[in-house]
């Protein structure tokens, strides 16, 4: 993409253009906004922004001079409000090829009272019901659509649709626009509904942690919990939004665990309250410590045991001496 500078502007060609306007040619260097057009000096009739990636149509200042702009194959959605004050002499508009969609977001074009011409082939607005109807009567001074003249009897049928209280709702309900970002709004997150345990799940939780008398069962209420289970009840559902992510995910070769699910929708450990997370973590090192007693007591004993052993061994052989000694001598 090419930004649109004054030096690419003053380099751009310049002619004089079939009917005698004098044209700029802005085509095809893949320009992302209109700006700095300040440079042109007001000095064109018509400018050629044709092949570019213009997604909305504003940014002019003011140009008395332009009677014609050629906004074909570009990728515009969105037309700029107050369009008559910028460009107060505009005739001709072509946008064909482009990407508006609703007819409402063609209304900004009504308020420029100097336009004859459009063209809005190929885009998504023109298979909308009403269309054609819709322009003639929000643009009335309009004398060729899509390169078609206007005739007599459709501003005729489109007068009498749009007549009327009944022809102002339907015109309103018509005009319905897309919902599109406007810069410095804040974008709205979609809410996330919160999935965590019940208190008659937390109840059943806290009983199978206090009846839990090893450290291997408490891994395994461990491990049921994030699995999404409740101990003492049936595996829970998982609702229908997460299953059809993870076929969706599982079509693309992705394979997730039912623990990263849970955790992206709000339901595994994350969402369990404090108290229940800590009486786990506590009954961990509860039993661990138990069983670490228990080994030191057993190590104890089994020492004690030795020194006995040892004690023991000492004494006889201590008593054997003294027998050796007392024992009278052959022939004494």
């Amino acid at each position: 993409m090419v930004k649109l500078s004054a030096e690419l502007i003053e380099q751009a060609a310049q002619y004089t253009n079939p009917v005698r306007d004098r044209e700029l040619d802005l085509r095809g260097y893949k320009i992302p906004v209109l700006e700095n057009l300040g440079a042109t000096l007001d000095q064109f009739d018509t400018i050629d922004f044709s092949d570019n990636e213009i997604r909305k149509l504003d940014g002019f200042p003011l140009l008395k001079r332009l009677k014609t702009l050629l906004m074909n194959n570009n990728r515009i959605c969105r037309v700029g409000e107050n369009l008559e004050q910028a460009l107060p002499s505009m005739r001709e508009l072509i946008l064909t090829s482009n990407n508006i969609q609703e007819l409402g977001d063609l209304d900004p074009l009504a308020s420029v009272k100097t336009l004859t011409l459009l063209s809005l082939l190929r885009n998504p607005v023109t298979n909308k019901k009403h269309y054609r109807l819709y322009v003639i009567n929000k643009i009335p001074q309009i004398h060729v659509l899509d390169f078609q003249k206007v005739k007599l009897k459709e501003r005729q049928e489109a007068e009498k649709m749009f007549k009327g209280k009944r022809g102002a709702q339907l015109a309103k309900d018509i005009a319905k626009r897309t919902k599109t970002f406007t810069p410095g709004a804040a974008v709205q997150q979609p809410e996330k509904k919160k999935m965590g345990p019940s208190p008659a799940d937390v109840e059943a939780i806290k009983n199978a942690i206090a009846n839990a008398s090893s450290l291997a069962e408490v891994e395994r209420l461990k491990g049921m919990l994030q699995a999404g289970q409740i101990p003492g009840r049936e595996v829970r559902q998982v609702p229908p939004e997460m299953v059809e992510v993870e076929e969706e995910e599982e079509e693309n070769g992705v394979v997730h665990m039912q623990r990263e699910i849970q955790t992206e929708e709000g339901n595994g450990v994350e969402e369990m309250e404090e108290d229940v997370v800590e009486e786990v973590q506590g009954k961990v090192e509860e039993v661990d410590v138990k069983e670490v007693e228990v080994e030191k007591e057993k190590v104890e004993e089994k020492e004690e045991g030795e020194e006995g052993e040892k004690q023991e061994s000492e004494e006889d052989e201590s008593e054997d001496d003294d027998m050796d000694e007392d024992s009278p001598v052959n022939g004494s």
